[in-house]
């Protein structure tokens, strides 16, 4: 989906759980709380997604202790001039917004309401130019700012969450006449298409809780894969979708997969035969169409947050075990 010649991309990230092998926990390290030791062993990953047809484009596989943050500023060096990346509040940095512009792609994110932005000009969408700085005293001395512009907004339904409040966003993209500010707060939200090109991969296409690599080297190797499949879902998808002449989103992901599994063994060996079966899948996928999306919130929450087992401890992990048969092992009592 381009806006103004721009592509469109989002930065978010993700957990997988691991295997529990001291391998694992020793290279991609395991999740702490004031309760216990996590579960499993962790890998983080941050991906540069592309909003319109939810393609990873570029990914990062880290141990779980790596912040997004410092993820997310090593993948700013794949962008590209024509790009415009979203991103959600907790990602902000100076050093980050400043590699964005070095690389002359830009950027329009969410930002905490907290942070002190002096107006240096009032535009006539309400929005307003302000300077970003790498510290406070910075600010004081106004060394080192970075031109930004800043929108703040509200919604008035009240079924809508954050209504009443105030929402902000900063951008790179300074003139209002090119870029209205209500223009670029309907466009930002088009950054939760990375948190549904997410769940295609962590729920629907993964389909298991935990990898099954019980190697570092097997669980970034397995980690690819994933995302070298869905790729190839959503490539397959994106020429579908030219040949329905709609968008790719507007076609099923979970129905392309089911066929995609059901048609591969299918493959001829012959290269006319596997052209013309490439047709016949395309043609497939291409009337598997969504209806439009309905005007909905639903709550980000869980039916059941706890366990009502004991959390499992590190005495745990060395069980006793039993010396006899469960035959041998009978007592009858009289």
């Amino acid at each position: 989906m381009p806006f103004m010649g721009m592509r469109v991309m989002a930065v978010d990230g993700f957990i997988v759980d691991l295997p529990d092998t001291p391998e694992n926990e020793r290279a991609f390290g395991r999740p702490g709380s004031g309760r216990a030791p996590g579960a499993f062993p962790q890998a983080r990953v941050v991906s540069l997604c592309e909003a319109g047809t939810h393609i990873l484009w570029r990914s990062l596989i880290k141990p779980c202790s790596r912040g997004e943050i410092p993820m997310a500023h090593a993948l700013s060096r794949f962008l590209q001039e024509n790009m415009l990346l979203l991103w959600d509040r907790g990602f902000l940095s100076y050093r980050l917004v400043g590699a964005i512009q070095l690389q002359r792609a830009h950027l329009l994110a969410r930002v905490k309401t907290g942070l002190i932005f002096h107006p240096i000009r009032q535009l006539k969408d309400g929005s307003y130019l302000a300077k970003l700085y790498p510290s406070d005293s910075c600010r004081r001395q106004d060394k080192q700012g970075i031109l930004v512009r800043i929108i703040e907004y509200t919604f008035d339904d009240p079924g809508r969450p954050g209504s009443g409040e105030k929402h902000r966003l900063l951008t790179t993209l300074l003139s209002a006449s090119d870029h209205p500010a209500k223009r670029l707060i309907v466009l930002y939200h088009e950054r939760w298409e990375e948190e549904i090109t997410i769940d295609e991969v962590k729920t629907h296409q993964r389909e298991r809780p935990v990898l099954r690599s019980q190697t570092p080297a097997g669980v970034v190797q397995e980690i690819y894969g994933l995302l070298l499949g869905h790729y190839v879902i959503r490539k397959l998808m994106c020429d579908a979708a030219d040949l329905a002449g709609c968008a790719p989103r507007e076609l099923s992901f979970v129905n392309t997969l089911k066929i995609v599994r059901c048609r591969l063994p299918e493959v001829p060996r012959n290269a006319t035969s596997a052209k013309r079966w490439h047709e016949c899948l395309l043609e497939e996928v291409s009337q598997e169409r969504l209806e439009p999306r309905r005007n909905r919130i639903n709550p980000r929450v869980i039916k059941r947050k706890m366990s009502y087992w004991r959390k499992k401890r590190p005495k745990d992990r060395l069980y006793p075990q039993p010396r006899k048969t469960f035959r041998k092992s009978i007592v009858m009592l009289n």
